[in-house]
């Protein structure tokens, strides 16, 4: 008699950035806040954690046993079948599952190559807007929290210039707009969307973005604009760019 195969285990998804979530297979699954803040360490860790860091960072306050308790508590109360889609474990590890997805791992990965003359077929992914686990306080994710606030005006920046290289400008403009809502005193981000127009001819926009900048800028910090984003509309003036 043979035994049949295991069956596929359900794709699991953590969302992280604007709320927690997760999901297998087609199935949004709740789970308790403590439950939810082991998936969340264990995300943001990347790797396996040890039993005893993980427990003694989740509840320092309490013994180390007690500890450990509370996080085999913690794991066991996800239904069986869920759990082996979300967590690797053994006798001193605990891991998220290999398989998992985290929609915050997006940043992780290299942007796409690519520039003017480059064919534009698909629409790039879509960067995940909000801020990570809102609401949070843990050191930990304060960390990461802010890692990910760089990774994602970094990825926004330098989609608004690969999509302006490519001739897509509404999607250049999008993504250098949203860098700029995101961080209005972020330099780099408003010097993107100046680029923008000034390729597609639109100084009066070039400028407008630039004036934005400028007074912004000095009114909340007493700061003139670096002589990098001058340089870009000094062409447009008659005078030098204040």
């Amino acid at each position: 008699m043979t035994m049949d195969p295991p069956a596929p285990l359900a794709a699991a998804h953590l969302f992280l950035v604007g709320r927690f979530a997760c999901r297998v297979g087609q199935d949004d699954v709740r789970l308790t806040p403590t439950t939810e803040r082991v998936l969340a360490f264990l995300a943001l860790a990347r790797r396996p954690v040890r039993r005893h860091q993980l427990a003694g960072t989740l509840w320092p306050d309490v013994t180390d046993s007690q500890a450990l308790t509370r996080l085999r508590s913690a794991l066991w109360k996800v239904p069986a079948a869920v759990r082996a889609s979300l967590v690797e474990a053994d006798a001193t590890t605990v891991a998220l599952h290999r398989e998992a997805a985290v929609d915050l791992y997006a940043l992780d990965e290299p942007a796409p190559a690519g520039g003017a003359g480059t064919t534009h077929t698909e629409a790039e992914p879509a960067i995940a807007r909000g801020e990570l686990l809102p609401g949070w306080c843990e050191e930990w994710v304060l960390v990461e929290r802010e890692r990910h606030r760089q990774l994602r005006l970094h990825a926004l920046e330098d989609r608004c210039a690969r999509a302006c290289a490519q001739g897509r400008y509404t999607d250049a403009l999008l993504a250098g707009l949203e860098a700029v809502a995101q961080e209005p005193l972020r330099e780099s981000a408003h010097r993107r969307v100046i680029e923008v127009h000034l390729t597609e001819g639109n100084s009066a926009e070039a400028l407008a973005q630039y004036e934005s900048f400028r007074t912004l800028l000095r009114a909340d910090l007493g700061l003139a604009p670096s002589p990098a984003i001058r340089a870009l509309v000094r062409p447009l003036l008659g005078r030098p760019a204040d």
